[in-house]
């Protein structure tokens, strides 16, 4: 039996330990890649932290859905999409939206409901869209966006195109039919969509184990013979790995894949949900893990940043943050003639008169 050397174990902050000295965590994932990641994590959680000061002070009205605790999924987008391949999401969706680079001036000023808003007002907090960045929005209706981005990703394949479009969806969205219908459709024709499920544990108050003997989201998809798998949420290296992974099924021609993506929202469904439904223990146990904080920790155990050069990110993106506010606050309503803009209409139509 071989005897090991010299023991190792590992620290609470999983950097490895050698003989009572701290040996320097590596990662196969570069510098660059880490700060990105950690500016743009930080940001979508300032940004959240932002509108709901707002709500609270009446300047963000309805609905109001934050994505606070679920950034590492962002995280792992961001280092593997590309400018050309479309998303479609839930209503649960501006940091998707700053992801996929739509700025926080017009998208703060859009939850303002002001003209200057990416979508001049008209859409709030569920409907951000930019055709510029291929964002296909948010959608507000419970699962109606896994067609539209199936059938996105068939429109890219009938061009001839290698892109991608990822449809993403919450847990509650994965026992609607259209799932079923389009899952079945895009391995029937081998369409290039990428399909995610953000599994926060909650639907708006009622956890996955409480409407369905499969727990295991990612299994819904052997019925399809879809490829598809289970992947830790809280870990944008974890989240990388499986969307690269993904990607390159995907594009080789493969039809499309499959990803349960376990995630955790630290507050509410929406803003005016307490959460009374789940444990003080649950949450603090998945705040053990934030997902912001533990890449802040990797940024300093990898020596990729000193607390110094973390601190100027964090006073950059709280001026943006702060910047954008200020735009929304400061910014004007649509203007009255707006109610008659951005109606699609046929003008033939027969029962259509002047």
């Amino acid at each position: 039996m071989a005897v090991a050397k010299k023991k190792t174990t590992t620290g609470s902050n999983g950097a490895a330990k050698s003989n009572g000295r701290k040996k320097t965590a590596k990662s196969k994932f570069s510098k660059k890649t880490y700060l990105e990641w950690y500016e743009l994590m930080f940001g979508i959680r300032k940004f959240e932290e932002a509108t709901l000061m707002a709500y609270g002070q009446a300047k963000i009205r309805g609905f109001l859905h934050v994505y606070i605790g679920q950034e590492a999924i962002a995280a792992g987008l961001k280092s593997n999409l590309r400018k050309e391949d479309c998303l479609v999401t839930a209503y649960r969706q501006h940091g998707i939206a700053l992801m996929r680079g739509m700025e926080m001036n017009p998208c703060m000023a859009e939850l303002y409901g002001k003209f200057t808003g990416s979508n001049k007002g008209k859409g709030g907090s569920m409907h951000f869209f930019s055709k510029e960045h291929n964002y296909f929005g948010g959608n507000g209706i419970v699962g109606a966006q896994i067609p539209i981005g199936t059938g996105i990703a068939f429109a890219e394949k009938y061009r001839g195109t290698d892109n991608v479009c990822v449809t993403m969806f919450g847990d509650g969205a994965s026992r609607q039919g259209a799932l079923y219908e389009s899952f079945n459709m895009a391995m029937a024709w081998k369409i290039p969509v990428l399909y995610i499920c953000e599994n926060n544990h909650y639907g708006m108050g009622t956890s996955v184990e409480r409407i369905t003997n499969v727990t295991d989201i990612y299994k819904v998809g052997s019925a399809f013979d879809m490829p598809s798998e289970p992947v830790d949420g809280m870990d944008p290296e974890a989240v990388h790995n499986a969307i690269a992974k993904a990607l390159k099924h995907i594009r080789s021609g493969k039809g499309p894949y499959f990803l349960e993506i376990k995630t955790y929202r630290y507050k509410g469904h929406s803003v005016s949900d307490p959460g009374l439904y789940r444990t003080k223990d649950e949450l603090k146990e998945y705040q053990a893990i934030d997902p912001v904080k533990v890449t802040e920790q990797r940024l300093l155990d990898y020596k990729y940043a000193t607390a110094d050069e973390i601190k100027a990110i964090k006073d950059r993106v709280k001026a943006q943050v702060k910047a954008a506010t200020k735009f929304a606050d400061e910014s004007p309503w649509p203007p009255a003639h707006e109610l008659y803009t951005d109606n699609y209409l046929q003008e033939d139509y027969p029962f259509i008169k002047d």
